[in-house]
């Protein structure tokens, strides 16, 4: 068999048209703008509208990111959704995305690891590639966190928001003389001992309800420094690359302090540090194909660099993957 990249070949995303802003919060909690910006950085959140579903969100991403690969529904032979928030309990919201497309019969499911979903999702997805069983894979982040925030909780409503980022993976021939492009290396990890501190107080086996975000903050925060820092240190050694090589980091958007953090620690610039929690807010599985796009499309991401991505949530679980785009 021969040798393959998983490369990816296109990238979407898409926010729900509704903008809700610090000041718009304030008008029904006891917040401010100032109070949100100085503790996350957030400025602004996108929530879905009325009978607007976490899958049609992943149609929207996952058209965009067919149309810069140049593909159809029909090449696409998997579908991974991450997210937390699926349309129903079961089937997948994957075979919804996978209906309302058009995506012929193929592999289509979702996993589940909160803000590090997208990044499970993405290694689950080069594995298929690598072992030759798909060459086109769409892996889709989306979430409408808006349906599960408990709005008498100040300090965890104001953090989240709705939206979906997509990316295709495509097998392409590896050159022989070429530097390797593509995933490079990818690393993943959880802790559900840590569990407490990052969750949803319900479910279908526990409570029969959907539950509402419950967080605690402090440790969220450290175990985020950490753990997203460490995930970078793993993925670059794995790959045998200097960070002082990466062109730029792609976190998970969850707190401004927390990236800052990170980027510190791994002596990485700020200039060099997709940022769009201000205007995104943390849209958990969402964040990481969200950054990366707006990196994209507004230039500053170019073919042939060397991108980090870098994510901890809910579990807690935590992971990185190194790209050369």
């Amino acid at each position: 068999m021969s040798v393959v990249e998983t490369v990816i070949s296109g990238v979407g995303s898409y926010l729900p048209e509704r903008v809700v802003t610090n000041h718009d919060l304030a008008k029904k909690i006891d917040t401010s703008d100032e109070w949100i910006r100085s503790r996350s950085g957030i400025g602004e959140r996108h929530f879905a509208a009325e009978g607007e579903l976490t899958s049609d969100l992943a149609v929207n991403a996952a058209w965009r990111a067919l149309d810069q690969a140049g593909l159809k529904p029909r090449d696409i032979e998997l579908i991974i959704v991450a997210t937390v928030t699926p349309d129903n309990t079961f089937p997948s919201t994957a075979v919804y995305v996978q209906q309302k497309l058009g995506v012929p019969n193929g592999i289509a499911f979702d996993v589940s690891a909160a803000c590090a979903g997208f990044l499970y999702g993405v290694n689950v997805a080069h594995n298929f590639i690598s072992t030759g069983q798909v060459k086109h894979a769409l892996v889709i982040g989306a979430e409408k966190l808006s349906c599960f925030l408990d709005w008498n909780d100040r300090a965890t409503c104001v953090l989240f928001g709705d939206g979906a980022g997509a990316v295709v993976l495509s097998a392409e021939p590896a050159p022989t003389a070429a530097a390797p492009r593509g995933i490079l290396a990818t690393y993943l990890s959880a802790d559900g001992r840590l569990a407490p501190h990052l969750y949803a107080d319900g479910g279908p086996a526990s409570t029969g309800t959907v539950g509402l975000v419950r967080m605690n903050g402090k440790e969220v925060f450290r175990n985020a420094v950490e753990q997203i820092s460490n995930a970078v240190f793993e993925v670059t050694e794995r790959a045998k690359v200097a960070r002082s090589e990466i062109d730029w980091f792609v976190p998970h958007q969850a707190n401004i302090r927390i990236i800052e953090s990170c980027a510190k620690r791994l002596e990485l610039d700020m200039d060099r540090v997709i940022v769009t929690i201000d205007k995104h807010a943390n849209t958990s599985s969402a964040s990481i194909p969200l950054a990366l796009d707006a990196g994209i499309r507004d230039g500053r991401i170019k073919r042939g660099q060397l991108l980090v991505f870098a994510a901890l949530g809910g579990g807690l679980a935590w992971g990185s993957a190194l790209v050369r785009f």
